[in-house]
Protein backbone atom coordinates (compact mmCIF):
# COMPACT_ATOMS: atom_id res chain seq x y z
CA UNK A 1 0.00 0.00 0.00
CA UNK A 2 3.02 2.24 0.43
CA UNK A 3 4.00 1.54 -2.62
CA UNK A 4 0.70 2.08 -4.25
CA UNK A 5 0.27 -1.69 -4.51
CA UNK A 6 -3.59 -2.54 -5.06
CA UNK A 7 -4.84 -4.78 -2.03
CA UNK A 8 -5.84 -7.61 -4.60
CA UNK A 9 -1.91 -7.67 -5.92
CA UNK A 10 -0.79 -8.25 -2.27
CA UNK A 11 0.62 -12.13 -2.48
CA UNK A 12 -1.36 -13.48 1.03
CA UNK A 13 -0.37 -16.92 0.52
CA UNK A 14 3.41 -15.52 1.09
CA UNK A 15 1.91 -13.72 4.23
CA UNK A 16 0.29 -17.27 5.61
CA UNK A 17 3.93 -18.84 4.89
CA UNK A 18 5.43 -16.38 7.10
CA UNK A 19 2.92 -17.69 9.95
CA UNK A 20 0.16 -14.81 10.34
CA UNK A 21 -3.46 -16.56 9.75
CA UNK A 22 -6.46 -15.17 7.81
CA UNK A 23 -7.93 -13.07 10.98
CA UNK A 24 -4.20 -11.32 11.99
CA UNK A 25 -4.00 -10.59 7.85
CA UNK A 26 -7.54 -9.42 8.14
CA UNK A 27 -7.27 -7.31 10.74
CA UNK A 28 -3.80 -5.46 9.40
CA UNK A 29 -5.44 -4.36 6.21
CA UNK A 30 -8.36 -3.09 7.82
CA UNK A 31 -6.16 -1.25 10.79
CA UNK A 32 -4.23 0.29 7.72
CA UNK A 33 -7.49 1.66 5.83
CA UNK A 34 -8.52 2.82 9.04
CA UNK A 35 -5.58 5.38 9.52
CA UNK A 36 -5.83 5.74 5.75
CA UNK A 37 -9.68 6.51 5.47
CA UNK A 38 -9.10 9.05 8.96
CA UNK A 39 -6.61 10.55 7.26
CA UNK A 40 -3.52 9.93 9.69
CA UNK A 41 -0.10 9.12 8.89
CA UNK A 42 0.97 5.14 9.16
CA UNK A 43 4.27 5.11 8.42
CA UNK A 44 7.21 6.55 10.06
CA UNK A 45 9.36 9.36 8.00
CA UNK A 46 12.84 7.80 9.05
CA UNK A 47 13.57 11.76 8.97
CA UNK A 48 11.07 13.15 11.35
CA UNK A 49 12.31 11.26 14.58
CA UNK A 50 15.34 11.21 16.35
CA UNK A 51 17.74 8.86 17.51
CA UNK A 52 16.62 9.64 20.97
CA UNK A 53 15.89 6.80 23.85
CA UNK A 54 13.47 7.64 26.32
CA UNK A 55 14.93 6.33 29.96
CA UNK A 56 12.27 5.38 32.70
CA UNK A 57 12.12 7.10 35.81
CA UNK A 58 12.48 5.12 38.96
CA UNK A 59 8.77 4.90 39.43
CA UNK A 60 8.24 3.68 35.71
CA UNK A 61 10.89 0.92 36.65
CA UNK A 62 9.37 -0.61 39.57
CA UNK A 63 6.37 -1.06 37.43
CA UNK A 64 7.50 -1.86 33.64
CA UNK A 65 9.90 -4.80 33.73
CA UNK A 66 12.60 -4.16 31.55
CA UNK A 67 11.64 -7.19 29.01
CA UNK A 68 8.47 -5.15 28.65
CA UNK A 69 10.23 -1.87 28.12
CA UNK A 70 12.73 -4.02 25.97
CA UNK A 71 10.08 -4.63 23.61
CA UNK A 72 8.35 -1.23 23.37
CA UNK A 73 12.04 -0.29 22.36
CA UNK A 74 12.11 -2.65 19.91
CA UNK A 75 8.80 -1.65 18.15
CA UNK A 76 10.18 2.03 18.16
CA UNK A 77 13.26 0.40 16.37
CA UNK A 78 11.67 -1.29 13.84
CA UNK A 79 9.42 1.86 13.40
CA UNK A 80 6.00 0.49 14.04
CA UNK A 81 6.15 3.12 17.07
CA UNK A 82 7.42 6.80 17.64
CA UNK A 83 8.79 8.30 20.80
CA UNK A 84 5.37 10.03 20.96
CA UNK A 85 3.51 6.70 20.85
CA UNK A 86 5.95 5.56 23.81
CA UNK A 87 5.33 8.34 26.38
CA UNK A 88 1.51 7.89 25.41
CA UNK A 89 1.85 4.60 26.61
CA UNK A 90 3.83 4.52 29.33
CA UNK A 91 1.63 7.29 30.39
CA UNK A 92 -1.19 4.89 29.97
CA UNK A 93 0.54 2.43 32.17
CA UNK A 94 1.57 4.60 34.79
CA UNK A 95 -2.29 6.31 35.36
CA UNK A 96 -3.68 2.69 35.17
CA UNK A 97 -3.53 -0.02 38.09
CA UNK A 98 -0.81 -1.87 37.09
CA UNK A 99 1.40 -3.16 39.74
CA UNK A 100 3.95 -4.50 37.09
CA UNK A 101 3.78 -4.54 33.41
CA UNK A 102 4.95 -7.90 31.90
CA UNK A 103 6.26 -8.58 27.85
CA UNK A 104 2.87 -9.97 27.47
CA UNK A 105 0.97 -7.42 29.46
CA UNK A 106 2.79 -4.59 27.41
CA UNK A 107 2.15 -6.67 24.34
CA UNK A 108 -1.51 -6.56 25.10
CA UNK A 109 -1.50 -3.05 26.07
CA UNK A 110 0.50 -1.77 23.22
CA UNK A 111 -2.08 -3.98 20.76
CA UNK A 112 -4.75 -1.79 22.46
CA UNK A 113 -2.89 1.34 21.77
CA UNK A 114 -1.95 0.75 17.83
CA UNK A 115 -5.65 -1.09 17.13
CA UNK A 116 -7.55 1.61 18.81
CA UNK A 117 -9.09 -1.27 21.14
CA UNK A 118 -10.64 1.28 23.28
CA UNK A 119 -11.92 3.32 20.37
CA UNK A 120 -13.68 0.02 18.80
CA UNK A 121 -17.74 2.78 19.46
CA UNK A 122 -16.49 4.94 16.59
CA UNK A 123 -18.37 4.31 13.78
CA UNK A 124 -15.86 5.30 11.18
CA UNK A 125 -13.92 1.82 12.53
CA UNK A 126 -14.23 -0.85 10.33
CA UNK A 127 -11.86 -2.82 12.72
CA UNK A 128 -13.64 -6.26 13.04
CA UNK A 129 -12.28 -8.81 15.67
CA UNK A 130 -14.32 -11.90 16.74
CA UNK A 131 -14.16 -12.53 20.27
CA UNK A 132 -11.96 -15.91 19.91
CA UNK A 133 -9.51 -14.27 17.06
CA UNK A 134 -5.72 -14.53 18.23
CA UNK A 135 -3.76 -11.51 17.50
CA UNK A 136 0.40 -11.93 17.81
Amino acid sequence: MKNNKQLADVDMDKLENLGYTQNEINTAFSWVYTKIYAGEKIFIDKNSDTRSQRFLHDVEQNVITAEAYGYLVQLKELGLINNMDIDLIIDKIMVSSYNSVSQEDMKAIIASYLLDLDEMNDTNSRMMININDTIH
